[in-house]
């Protein structure tokens, strides 16, 4: 690699670019239309898999449900299993107020499944007087949306759907029994700033329960919940999910990445 990090060609290589018969292939409007048609197909059918999944799941994850709350404290364990989870609670008072979990329960929006609500119930405990606390992702449906269903119940809004645009968290309160000593009050979450402004930076997550209070949640821990942990729970409660190693994978991908081409942008990855 020349100095500064430029490459330079081969010999020939203008040649073999002339060359070489699969460096000028064009698109025609007719083959792009058919292969749009030929993804969103494939995505249709991925949806109507994903829903009919989630029914037939259902019976097997509320007979689950039971059994999870006969072991003790079955659900802080295998919460705390999990690194993006226990990054969030650190604080041991966080730690204490999550000992009363025994139940955590996800609930699927009926007209958007990719859409939910976190419901982690708690026994009776020092710090709030909620049986429940929830966390809501609201399905937003664009103006003018197409809701028509067709014969598989898939209509063209879950085609188009985009999390970023239709998925809006929402806030929960928390009913503190002494309001002074509230866990969000005692250990705020402090955000800040940084150069590129559409990217928020977390400076000092605070407690855990700012998970409830504040509508954002930056790094997607809801849905590492309701997807990850909750669909994983007894995995996770044995320790058998390591996802400490998936990290540690695709950071080794990356440092073999950079080896081979210096100036190839690195995939971004979540700040915690």
């Amino acid at each position: 690699m020349a100095k500064g990090g430029v490459k330079r060609a081969s010999p020939g290589a203008d040649d073999e670019k002339d060359s070489n018969p699969l460096s000028n292939v064009e698109l025609s409007e007719e083959d792009a239309k058919k292969l749009t048609e030929a993804q969103r197909e494939l995505g249709r059918l991925e949806l109507v898999m994903d829903i009919l999944s989630q029914q037939k799941l259902l019976p097997a994850l509320e007979k689950r449900r039971e059994v999870l709350k006969t072991i003790e404290k079955f659900w802080p364990v295998a919460l705390m299993k999990n690194s993006l989870f226990s990054f969030y609670c650190q604080h041991s008072a966080d730690q204490l107020a999550l000992s009363y979990l025994e139940d955590v329960w996800v609930t699927r929006d009926s007209t958007e499944h990719r859409c939910f609500t976190l419901e982690f119930y708690f026994k009776e405990n020092p710090f709030f007087t909620n049986n429940v606390l929830k966390k809501q992702y609201k399905y937003i449906a664009p103006p003018n949306a197409d809701t028509k269903p067709d014969a598989d119940g898939i209509t063209a809004a879950m085609l188009d759907f985009s999390w970023e645009r239709d998925v809006e968290a929402q806030a929960f309160k928390i009913d503190w029994k002494e309001p002074e000593k509230a866990l969000t009050k005692l250990y705020p979450r402090k955000d800040g700033e940084t150069m590129d402004d559409d990217d928020d930076e977390i400076i000092d997550m605070g407690s855990l329960f700012n998970f409830f209070e504040l509508a954002p949640d930056t790094n997607d821990l809801g849905v590492t919940i309701a997807n990850e942990i909750f669909s994983e729970a007894i995995e996770h409660f044995l320790g058998e999910v390591d996802d400490d190693e998936v990290d540690s994978d695709e950071e080794d991908d990356d440092d073999d990445a950079e080896e081979i081409d210096l100036e190839k942008p690195r995939s971004k990855k979540q700040k915690v």
